[in-house]
């Protein structure tokens, strides 16, 4: 008999991450003319966020619970995205909170999925850090809601603030500045309530360690305190109106 001869290559090792600020700052500048254009954040997250994702997943593994997620590595974008399920939240829960904001500003995990994948071959790979970087993608719009910051150009700046205290990835840093120095001048504390932002953050428990079926049927509140997420103050107190800025301001290149 002839044996069958394997043709056995060695396995292809992780590309290490690089900082690519270059890249960052183009982004950086689109994202701050138009606040909608998603697709320049994750841009952002590929060029400067390094090792936060491997980081965030080692720590996952560092408690009993974070070890089951881990193992069971359940993908949140299905889950919500299914209508049934967002309809069974009791009213006053983190679920039914989500649910009424996203109908409300008609948004979608899986749109925001598939901006994510735009120009990016790894969003999808079937890999410990590449699932763990989607979990993080998906909370978004859940960190909204437990965070209370509203969609509107000073909400989003104080939440990648908020974000870059939870994760460490110099991504959401870059954005926060960004924003800080983009915001109109005048009588609001726009740059202290996204510093504040920050502090919000790195106070609150680590929320990428949360099993989020669970959170998104506790009461809101009751969440909020568990969590040690308080008030946004400054952000609260800025009116409405002013929130939000749409002149364009060109940065130097």
């Amino acid at each position: 008999m002839t044996a069958a001869v394997v043709d056995l290559k060695p396995a292809q090792p992780l590309e290490k991450p690089r900082l690519q600020w270059g890249a960052a700052l183009r982004a950086l500048r689109r994202l701050l003319n138009d606040k909608e254009d998603t697709g320049q954040v994750f841009e952002i997250m590929r060029a400067l966020n390094g090792t936060a994702t491997r980081d965030g997943y080692d720590r996952l593994l560092t408690t009993v619970q974070g070890g089951r997620i881990a193992y069971e590595r359940a993908e949140l974008a299905p889950k919500l995205m299914d209508d049934a399920w967002l309809d069974s939240f009791a009213p006053g829960t983190v679920g039914a909170s989500y649910r009424d904001f996203v109908r409300s500003e008609q948004l979608s995990a899986e749109g925001l999925a598939e901006v994510s994948r735009l120009g990016e071959k790894g969003v999808d790979l079937q890999h410990p850090y590449a699932w763990f970087g989607r979990r993080t993608r998906d909370v978004h719009d859940i960190w909204h809601i437990l965070s209370g910051y509203h969609r509107d150009g000073l909400g989003e700046a104080c939440l990648v603030a908020f974000s870059y205290a939870q994760t460490g990835g110099l991504g959401w840093a870059l954005i926060g500045v960004g924003a800080a120095y983009r915001t109109r001048k005048g009588d609001q504390p726009y740059a202290r309530a996204i510093w504040q932002g920050y502090q919000r953050g790195k106070a609150a428990a680590w929320l990428l360690g949360e099993d989020y079926e669970r959170l998104l049927n506790e009461p809101l509140e009751a969440a909020r305190r568990r969590l040690n997420i308080t008030p946004a103050t400054l952000y609260n107190a800025i009116p409405v109106a002013a929130r939000d800025w749409s002149t364009p301001m060109a940065m130097a290149a």
